[in-house]
């Protein structure tokens, strides 16, 4: 037998459309914030409001937030940073099993497979600064390029900007033919191919020309201040201390940012310290940064590259290698 969950109805007064529409955001947007963080489900109609959720306080903190911004909506206009700012001091506790969250894009609905991938994306919806990393094929780029699609879609940012650092995994640019953006064109493939996958190719050719999305080495991004953006920086692993500063100084009002990146696959100098590696020891109790750590059990491709991933962790937990196999 199942049992219904516990639902609160409540007024919002006084009933003004315009200030109702303030608080819900376009297309609910500010209400679909709500909801992902503090894992509800909200419906009204007009100022009659009804949340459902897992308990009691979860509820009771549910109303007090949506009264608290009601007050405010008339005499600010929110927009999605400044609800989140609202959704912080809401004293959310992060013991309660988010909501699964859902993101819609082009192919259809994408939602997270396994714990690891849906607090991934819940994290992302509650913080303006995430860190997702593990190791290949854990869903790390696709999921965070995912939510930045779902977030252009719903005008909650102007533009997507993806950053990769142009680092050789034993090739050198200076061999490779062609200008600049030719040598550096390969390195950033995988965040075009996730942008075809999600948007088109059409698609992504004419954001590109309108340079709503941006795709750009790392290097390109100093002294610029990112406003109402979606900013990804792929792998961060081979991002130097420095870089990874420069790099998460630039975020500006209304933008979001997701770092990516493996450890097991730094293709630094061997006496450079990963910006990525420095930031996990630096951040890690900032409020407002979250970080998810992804294992081999989380890889999504081939069953056979999860147990490769699982060799490799062994044998660096060990230092050594299982010995050969026999013919």
């Amino acid at each position: 037998m199942t049992h219904a969950l516990p639902e609160r109805t409540f007024l919002l007064e006084p009933s003004d459309s315009e200030r109702l529409s303030n608080l819900a955001g376009p297309f609910d947007g500010h209400l679909r914030q709500i909801e992902l963080r503090l894992g509800v489900e909200i419906a009204n109609r007009g100022n009659i409001f009804r949340v459902t959720g897992r308990d009691e306080t979860m509820l009771d903190r549910t109303e007090k937030l949506l009264k608290a911004l009601y007050a405010e909506s008339e005499d600010m206009v929110f927009d999605s940073h400044a609800i989140n700012l609202r959704l912080s001091p809401a004293n959310v506790d992060e013991d309660y099993a988010p909501q699964d969250v859902s993101v819609r894009v082009k192919r259809g609905t994408i939602r997270g497979r396994g714990a690891n991938q849906a607090k991934y994306l819940h994290r992302i919806t509650g913080h303006d600064i995430n860190f997702g990393v593990g190791p290949a094929g854990t869903g790390k780029t696709f999921l965070a390029v995912a939510m930045a699609v779902e977030a252009l879609n719903e005008s909650r940012v102007q533009r997507l900007i993806l950053v990769r650092p142009a680092v050789e995994a034993g090739e050198k640019l200076g061999f490779l033919p062609g200008d600049l953006t030719q040598k550096v064109d390969p390195y950033l493939r995988p965040l075009y191919d996730a942008l075809y996958e999600m948007l088109g190719v059409e698609k992504v050719a004419k954001l590109l020309e309108r340079n709503v999305i941006e795709i750009a080495p790392l290097a390109y991004m100093r002294g610029r201040t990112l406003n109402d953006a979606f900013v990804i920086l792929d792998e961060a692993q081979n991002t130097t201390i420095e870089q990874m500063k420069m790099f998460l100084t630039r975020l500006g009002f209304g933008s979001t940012a997701v770092v990516t990146g493996d450890l097991t696959q730094i293709d630094l100098p061997k006496h450079v310290k990963s910006g990525l590696r420095d930031a996990i020891d630096v951040l890690h109790e900032v409020e407002g940064v979250s970080f998810t750590f992804f294992e081999a059990r989380d890889v999504v491709r081939h069953p056979l590259v999860a147990r490769i991933v699982s060799a490799y962790e062994r044998r660096d937990a060990t230092g050594t290698a299982p010995g050969p196999a026999t013919r």
